[in-house]
């Protein structure tokens, strides 16, 4: 019986080369020839945090997941000021550029630091042209520190909450061995009200995976995030997806990217779940961007699915070549 949290196999691997010669590790899944969809996941996580999702979507859809830099396989930035939403755009742009031919699209879905890689990227011709729809999971455009809850409201002052967050992401203390208090903090702090000891332990064994350094680094990217200029101009087909009791991106992040969003298609709030939505219910996360495909994927010939779907009578997801 095959688990959910385990590593699913690539169909094929490749090495992508960003600017500045930053080389980006890239993996492909699932059907050659069908409709592609490319995740990105979010901070101190790797590819393998997607497998959930990966194994769904696999029998219909070309997947692509990639590490973002310094993260899993793919190099750590050049430079020491190698680390801004600039250069996590330029990996994105990069693989797209590797992985979708010119003319095709595919829907993007990024979690957390993935949707604001996705934010920050969308106003490059490479990637506007390549993008059909996108999901946002579990993410935010910007006042990270302000609004997370990892320390409750009701238990501190803002002042201290502030600095509390901050701390949390610009740590460079190593995590060291998992133990069982390293996963009640994992269990407390990422994943909703009642997460299973499978996922805790996922959780774990992917965050715990993250160098020291990396973390640190694009955490102090997340404590001073920016992207409400970028977010208000994605004007893709773009669908919402957060926990009602995420303690890192809460639903107030959420609720202000809809209000925002030039062409956002929906809202999914998951129940008593946490941050960590792919995990947590990667059916979930499965189905919107299985809907996000049939709405607004492109075949082939670059019809719109939704244009062509009168004239099919049939499954509106559109198919693509694989690169």
């Amino acid at each position: 019986m095959t688990l959910p949290y385990e590593e699913v196999p690539p169909r094929r691997t490749l090495h992508v080369v960003s600017p500045g010669g930053n080389r980006v590790h890239v993996e492909e899944f699932g059907r050659p020839d069908g409709p592609t969809v490319v995740l990105a996941h979010g901070w101190a996580c790797s590819i393998l945090f997607w497998a959930p999702v990966i194994r769904l979507l696999s029998s219909d859809f070309r997947v692509i997941a990639y590490d973002q830099r310094g993260h899993g396989r793919s190099a750590e930035s050049l430079t020491r000021k190698g680390y801004d939403t600039g250069v996590l755009a330029d990996d994105l742009e990069a693989v797209l550029e590797a992985v979708v031919p010119e003319g095709e699209r595919a829907v993007l879905a990024g979690h957390s630091m993935g949707g604001m890689t996705i934010m920050a990227a969308f106003g490059r011709p490479a990637v506007r042209s390549r993008t059909a729809a996108v999901l946002l999971a579990s993410t935010a455009s910007g006042r990270l520190l302000g609004a997370t809850e990892v320390l409750p409201p009701r238990l501190s002052v803002r002042w201290l909450r502030r600095v509390f967050h901050r701390q949390l992401l610009t740590s460079r203390l190593p995590l060291g061995p998992i133990t069982p208090l390293s996963r009640a903090a994992f269990g407390y702090g990422v994943l909703g009200k009642a997460p299973t000891r499978e996922q805790v332990a996922f959780t774990a064994r992917i965050v715990h995976a993250c160098k020291a350094r990396q973390r640190a680094a694009w955490g102090r990217v997340l404590a001073v995030l920016d992207l409400d200029a970028e977010i208000a101009a994605l004007d893709a087909p773009t669908a919402v997806l957060v926990g009602t009791h995420d303690k890192l991106t809460p639903k107030v992040h959420s609720r202000g990217m809809v209000e925002v969003l030039p062409h956002c298609v929906g809202l999914t709030e998951l129940p008593g779940l946490g941050h960590m939505t792919p995990i947590e219910d990667a059916a979930a996360v499965e189905s919107v961007i299985r809907a996000l495909a049939a709405a607004h994927a492109v075949s082939p010939s670059g019809v719109d699915a939704e244009g062509d779907a009168a004239a099919r009578q049939s499954d509106p997801v559109a198919e693509e070549k694989s690169a």
